[in-house]
């Protein structure tokens, strides 16, 4: 008697020419071989036989579920949205497009202008703000979070690496060099950092007093001294270690000349730091000055007048963006954000209002015997 194999066959393991055995070998054909199969081993868990729970939902598991869900979202929603409201918060809008805002003649700014134009705003407090305040600066139609600008860096070169410093990464294209020389800082990042300058005062019967704004401490840790150094060598002389680059095109000056103090200039400068750590937002705020709280019996700051002096060097009015200044308090949740709260107190009564949806449901149909019933 003949035997045809299909290709599948032969594909499975059975030689042409013999008649598979269970116990192994072959009859027939090249004889004596040992036959392959794709059949898994007989294990639990190969054959698909381990232990398994299901759960069963019932009207007695679900409806406590979605009651105590309702009953704990809830109240910390509540709480996380008192706090949020509780939060001191003043912003100003300085990009100066009404023709009556003192900065309007500012607006057409150039990155090089000189000497940089100057406005001044006057604004009152109708609010004491207690505790510490964060002063930030916010951009607006800003998009940091375009693929090829977040690329645009070089980190080898941010963390002092000399080769990389006279060497920079293609990814810096177009800001990779300028007149033969290599740009330090490169990349588009650095090259459009954020460089307005902001004075606060407080007016006191027609006299201006000067706020202590606080430059250091405003970047993350683990940036200011991990991520960001400045090139190996003589630690107090930053001319010489950045000697044979050139500052970013649009800098009015270069990187070793960010700050008098030598801790916070260079690579380390926490401004720039700052300004490093991109967006995921096209409108965002990013931490600018601190103010700290000097006298426990006094807040922070008064309720009353106050000017923010303005060097104008920023342009944003070519890309249709807005500045603002921001002044902030935080609480043990951060800023101010009322999101998370609203989201909480949602979600929690979504689940109240489901779980009194289906209790009614279950008194009023759970008694009723169905065809679909599962049997015992």
């Amino acid at each position: 008697m003949a035997v045809n194999y299909s290709a599948k066959e032969e594909a499975d393991g059975h030689p042409s020419g013999g008649v598979g055995v269970p116990g192994g070998g072959a009859v027939g054909g090249g004889g004596g071989g040992v036959v392959k199969t794709r059949k898994p081993d007989n294990t639990a868990f190969k054959q698909q036989r381990l232990p398994a729970w299901q759960p069963i939902l019932t009207a007695g598991t679900v409806l406590p579920a979605f009651f105590i869900i309702g009953l704990i979202f809830i109240p910390i929603g509540i709480g996380i949205f008192v706090t949020s409201n509780n939060i001191r918060e003043y912003e100003i809008d300085y990009t100066g497009t009404e023709p009556s805002s003192p900065c309007n003649k500012c607006l057409n700014v150039s990155w090089d202008s000189t000497p940089p134009c100057t406005c001044t705003i006057n604004f009152t407090l109708e609010h004491s703000f207690e505790s510490n305040v964060f002063m930030y600066y916010g951009l607006s139609n800003f998009y940091q979070n375009h693929r090829r600008y977040v690329k645009s860096r070089d980190d080898s070169q941010l963390n002092g690496d000399n080769s990389s410093l006279l060497n920079p990464s293609k990814e810096c294209e177009p800001y990779r060099t300028n007149e033969d020389k290599p740009i330090a800082p490169c990349g588009a990042i650095a090259n459009s950092m954020f460089n307005d300058t902001l004075e606060l005062y407080r007016i006191d019967n027609d006299t201006r007093t000067p706020i202590t704004l606080i430059k250091k401490g405003i970047a993350w840790w683990t940036d200011k001294n991990v991520k960001f150094r400045n090139p190996t060598g003589d630690g107090n002389n930053l001319t010489a270690l950045f000697q044979g680059t050139t500052k970013p095109v649009n800098w009015p000056k270069p990187v070793y000349m960010l700050d008098t103090e030598p801790d916070n200039n260079g690579f380390i400068n926490e401004d720039f730091i700052v300004w490093m750590r991109t967006a995921a937002l096209p409108t965002f705020r990013k931490l600018y000055r601190l103010i700290e709280r000097k006298n426990n019996l006094q807040p922070t700051l008064q309720a009353g007048k106050y000017s923010l002096d303005i060097a104008y060097n920023y342009p944003v009015h070519s890309f249709d963006g807005r500045k603002r200044m921001i002044l902030s308090t935080i609480s043990w949740m951060g800023g101010k954000n009322p999101f998370l709260g609203i989201a909480y107190i949602t979600v929690g009564s979504i689940c109240f209002f489901l779980g009194v949806v289906l209790l009614i449901i279950h008194h009023k149909y759970g008694n009723r015997n169905t065809s679909a019933d599962i049997p015992n």
